[in-house]
Order: C-alpha cells, then structure tokens, then sequence
C-alpha cells in the first residue's frame, strides 16, 4: 500500500500511494500524520532577506530562493524538509514545474515527496513574481515560543 518502509518513513507521518490509484510524479497521494505538532508556512516568494527580490525572470532562481525561504521558516521552529508533509504550489506558468521539481528535488527527498498541489494564477502578489509556494510540517516535539 505505501511506496516508503516504516523505517524510511519518518515519526510523525506516513507517506503512502494506495495500489488502487495511479502512481503519482512528483508528489505523494497521502500523508497521515500520526504525531507530533503541525506547522504552516505561508507561501514564500523570491524575496531575499532584505526584501529584494532574487531572480528577475529567472523560474529556477526565483525557486531556489523560494526553498531557502521555506528552509529558514522550518528552522525557525527546529524543523528540516524531512518534516514536511504537504506542499502548495502557485504558478504565473504552469509548464515550468519540472524546472520547479528540479530545484525541489534539491532540497527534499525525491524519494519521499510530500502530498502536493500546483495551481497555475493569472498573477501573484507582484508582476515580477513567477511562483509562491507554501508548506505544512510536522514537528516531533514541543518547542518554546519565542
């Protein structure tokens, strides 16, 4: 029923591909959180620490950005991708995910990919933006809040 071993998978979810559905690209069909703390990210975009924006018509930098993002917001909370369980994905254009996947697959496991979703938008919250993507993790254990 499942693509990962429960050794593979980590403690707090399950990642599964049922046999009686097509077997995905790129994403997980299911993930079942079965502990720990969930944790969302909102959707990032190629805005570096100062504000600038990374990659001006560039879709590979501008992702590569987007995932130091979303890699600072999961540390933030003590959390790695190894925790991320579900990933959203807005596009200007959607025929520039593999370049997307590709960037991805630099930071996550292409092994254990988390149940995903990718919407092509007319637009973003800038015209110079070309994808936002956002994240829900799942930690282990409590953190303090700061």
């Amino acid at each position: 029923m499942s693509d990962a071993s429960p050794m593979d998978a980590p403690a707090t979810a399950r990642f599964i591909n049922p046999e009686t559905m097509h077997h995905p690209t790129g994403y997980t069909h299911v993930v079942e959180v079965v502990a720990g703390r969930p944790v969302y990210i909102s959707g990032q975009v190629a805005l570096d620490s100062t504000g600038a924006l990374v990659g001006p018509g560039d879709i590979r930098a501008q992702a590569r950005q987007v995932f130091d993002n979303l890699r600072a917001a999961l540390q933030a909370v003590g959390a790695t991708f190894e925790q991320v369980v579900k990933l959203n994905y807005y596009l200007v254009d959607a025929t520039q995910m593999p370049v997307v996947r590709e960037v991805r697959d630099a930071y996550l496991n292409p092994e254990r990919l988390p149940a995903s979703t990718a919407v092509e938008v007319r637009r973003l919250v800038r015209d110079d933006l070309l994808l936002e993507i956002e994240a829900v993790a799942v930690t282990a254990s409590i953190q303090p809040l700061s």
